[in-house]
């Protein structure tokens, strides 16, 4: 499932963690998703978190992947 994610923070303690969230200023791109990679987990039994950004022609990049690190995730919660 896409685009659930809303924010997540490398490490254990979130306060003290490297956080990237949706609409978050890369540079001129935008954070425009964060997706957990289920098929990295089914391949090689590891978790992996993907961001990609926006660029300002709405062109999404993978912009980074986040694997084996201890992460907190933040869901987007729309009743």
């Amino acid at each position: 499932m896409t685009g659930l994610i809303r924010k997540i923070v490398v490490r254990r303690d979130p306060k003290n963690g490297m956080a990237y969230y949706l609409g978050m200023e890369v540079g001129r791109n935008k954070v425009s998703a964060i997706v957990f990679d289920e098929e990295h987990l089914v391949r090689y039994h590891k978790e992996r978190y993907l961001v990609y950004v926006e660029d300002e022609s709405g062109i999404n990049t993978l912009w980074k992947c986040i694997s084996e690190c201890s992460t907190v995730c933040e869901y987007d919660l729309n009743f």
